[in-house]
């Protein structure tokens, strides 16, 4: 399935097409996790506004001429490397995270992240140290009550003013024909990423997203302002959606822009 264009100023090259199956993975997993009980929240910004955000070598990718800014929360579950069985504990736990939507100069589209909230130390630890991924140690939560999912987020950052979110949606019926937008803010096969002084991108697999609609009940947060982007939040999302979580591989980083 072809997706939308990006902005013919968004890149040198004609992107990729926007597809809800991913790519075959190149090379060997590095890395495999599960993504659970996640919920999309999405509002639309302009291209300039996020463009000096991103790393070098990549602009911001659009639809219908917007780009979007997204705040997931959602359960890790069992984080592992190569071939070895994901952790249970270290790797399993509540995160949230502020992304942007990107595109480099060979057309390959990815996720910029801004800030990435996690629960266990070590994660986060290891993240900031091996991928310099803006991970931040975080009090959460994330549980259900019927069919209502809440998720909670407070900075661990003594002496710092508190940086907090709290989430919560209730899931309706499943998405039989996803838009356009929905595959737009969801099927996305790689990240972007400054690493040693270049840019990268690392490339991911997982199967389709099963999506659901979702109705926002709270929505209390300072993230997205922390993450550079003040004033986004103060109106309601342009899109939310819900899925129960898809498998991911990840491959090892490839350099977009050398240092």
């Amino acid at each position: 399935m072809e997706g939308p264009a990006a902005s013919p100023t968004a890149s040198p090259t004609e992107p990729e097409p926007v597809t809800p199956d991913p790519p075959r993975l190149p090379g060997l997993t590095l890395m495999t996790q599960s993504w659970l009980d996640a919920t999309f929240l999405h509002w639309a910004v302009e291209p300039e506004k996020v463009a000096p955000l991103l790393p070098e070598g990549v602009m911001p990718d659009v639809i219908d001429g917007v780009t979007y800014v997204g705040l997931i929360a959602f359960r890790m579950y069992r984080i592992g490397w190569g071939p070895l069985p994901g952790m249970p504990y270290l790797g399993t736990f509540p995160e949230t995270n502020v992304r942007l939507y990107s595109v480099d100069a060979a057309g390959r589209r990815g996720v910029v992240f801004r800030s990435l909230e996690a629960a266990r130390l070590l994660p986060v630890a290891t993240a900031r140290t091996a991928f310099r991924l803006p991970y931040r140690w975080a009090r959460m939560s994330a549980y259900r009550s019927g069919d209502e999912y809440w998720y909670g987020s407070r900075r661990r950052e003594p002496g710092q003013p508190p940086v907090k979110s709290v989430i919560g949606v209730r899931i309706g019926s499943a998405v039989e024909t996803p838009s356009a937008l929905d595959h737009f803010v969801t099927a996305r096969w790689r990240l972007h990423f400054s690493l040693g002084g270049r840019t990268v991108h690392m490339p991911n697999a997982h199967p389709r997203w099963p999506l659901h609609q979702a109705e926002l009940l709270a929505c209390e947060e300072d993230l997205v302002a922390a993450a550079g982007l003040p004033g986004v939040t103060e109106r309601p999302p342009d899109s939310v959606l819900f899925s129960p979580g898809v498998p991911v591989r990840f491959a090892r980083p490839h350099a977009v822009t050398r240092g």
